[in-house]
C-alpha cells in the first residue's frame, strides 16, 4: 500500500499515536490485581513511575464471559499450579466492579496517566465508554463482528489485538469497523500464548499487517523479558503493550508471563533510546559532526612553495587535513590557475590567493 495513504495518527486523550510520534507504551495490568483495588492502584503508581504512557485493565462480569463449565487454558492451569478446570471459578475471583473501575480511573487522573480497560462482553462497552479515551479489543474478539461494530459506533479510537488471527480475519474485522463508521484504528500483532516462545513471535508479521491494512501497527508482547518489545519498536511498532505485575510470584493466571516494575522501567528506557537511535531518517550532518568535519575532512594544500605569478600544476598540490579549505573535488579548478601571491608549502590554498 502507498505509504501516503497510510493512517498517520490517532489521538488518545492528550497524546497522539502514529508515524511521527513516540511509541505509545501500555502497561497491561489485566487481572494482575487479583481482584484487589489496592493492588490495582499500586500497579497504576508503579506503571507511572516506570514511564508507561497508559495502564490497561480488563472489565468483565464472569457470567457474561464464560460458561460455568469452560475449562481453563493450558497456560492458565500451568501458571496457577492448580488442578482446577473451571475458567468461571478462576475469573470470578478476579472481577472488579464498575465502582472499582471508576475509582481506578480517578486514580489514573490524579497520577496523570491514561486509563484503559478491555471490555470482554457487550454489556461492558457502554460503561467503559464513559471512562476510556480509546477501546482496546482483546484477540479473542477479533472475529466477534457484532461486538466490534458496537464498539466502533462509539467513534473512539480502537486498538485491535490479532492473536490467533489470519490476515483474512484481520481484514474482515477492520472492514466491519469501518462499515460502522470508525476509521480510528490501530492493529497489534500478537501471539496468544503465555509466555510466548521466541519461535512463535514472527515480528515480521507486524510489518505485513501494516502493508496490508495501511493502519498504525504495534505489538502486544507475551514473551519473557523485554527484548522483543524493544525490537518491535525498532521495527516500527507505534504501540507496545506488555503484561505487568508487582510480583511474578503472585498467584494468578498472568503473573508468570509478566514483567515487574524494574523491567518495565528498563523497557521504557530502552524503547526511548531506540527511538533516539533511529532518528528521523534524514541523512544530514549532525551538529557535532559539523564541528568534527573541520578536523576530519581534507582540503587542497600547497605541497611546495608556490611563488607569486606561477601557474599551479598538479605536482604542486596535495590533499590533506584540515577540511577548512578548498574541497578535494575542486582541485581541478585550482590546477592551471596563477598564484596572486606567494603560497607557503603545507598551507591551505584559498580562492583569494589564485586567479
Amino acid at each position: 500500500m502507498d505509504h501516503k495513504q497510510m493512517t498517520k495518527k490517532i489521538r488518545l486523550e492528550n497524546k497522539f499515536i502514529g508515524m511521527d510520534y513516540p511509541c505509545f507504551i501500555i502497561a497491561e495490568a489485566g487481572v494482575n490485581h487479583n481482584g484487589n483495588v489496592k493492588i490495582a492502584k499500586k500497579l497504576i503508581d508503579e506503571a507511572k513511575k516506570a514511564g508507561a504512557d497508559a495502564i490497561k485493565f480488563q472489565t468483565f462480569r464472569t457470567e457474561d464471559l464464560v460458561t460455568r463449565n469452560t475449562r481453563m487454558a493450558r497456560y492458565q492451569k500451568k501458571n496457577l499450579g492448580t488442578q482446577e478446570n473451571s475458567q468461571f471459578e478462576m475469573l470470578k475471583r478476579l472481577e472488579l466492579s464498575h465502582e472499582n473501575f471508576m475509582d481506578l480511573k480517578d486514580h489514573c487522573r490524579k497520577r496523570r496517566t491514561i486509563f484503559l480497560s478491555t471490555a470482554h462482553s457487550e454489556n461492558e462497552i457502554d460503561f467503559l465508554d464513559t471512562i476510556v479515551g480509546a477501546h482496546k479489543i482483546a484477540s479473542g474478539d477479533l472475529t466477534n463482528i457484532p461486538f466490534l461494530q458496537k464498539i466502533a459506533k462509539t467513534l473512539k479510537p480502537m486498538i485491535l489485538s490479532t492473536g490467533m488471527g489470519t490476515m483474512k480475519e484481520i481484514r474482515e474485522a477492520i472492514d466491519s469497523i469501518k462499515q460502522a463508521g470508525n476509521d480510528k484504528i490501530a492493529v497489534l500483532h500478537c501471539t496468544t500464548n503465555y509466555p510466548c516462545p521466541l519461535n512463535e513471535v514472527n515480528l515480521r508479521a507486524m510489518l505485513s499487517i501494516q502493508e496490508e491494512t495501511g493502519l498504525i501497527v504495534g505489538y502486544s508482547d507475551h514473551t519473557e523479558g523485554i527484548n522483543t518489545s524493544v525490537l518491535a519498536a525498532a521495527m516500527g511498532a507505534k504501540i507496545i503493550e506488555k503484561h505487568f505485575t508487582l510480583d511474578k510470584g503472585m498467584r494468578g493466571p498472568d503473573h508468570k508471563a509478566s514483567i515487574e516494575t524494574e523491567e518495565l522501567a528498563r523497557m521504557v528506557i530502552a524503547i526511548r533510546e531506540t527511538e533516539m537511535i533511529l532518528g528521523n531518517g534524514i541523512k544530514t550532518p549532525t551538529r557535532s559532526e559539523k564541528v568534527i568535519s573541520a578536523a576530519a575532512r581534507k582540503s587542497v594544500i600547497a605541497k611546495v612553495n608556490i611563488p607569486k605569478g606561477k601557474m599551479i600544476t598538479a605536482k604542486m598540490l596535495i590533499i590533506k587535513r584540515p577540511g577548512t579549505g578548498i574541497r578535494p573535488g575542486k582541485i581541478h579548478e585550482v590546477i592551471g590557475k596563477i598564484a596572486r601571491r606567494n603560497i607557503i608549502a603545507d598551507n591551505l590554498i584559498k580562492w583569494n590567493q589564485i586567479r
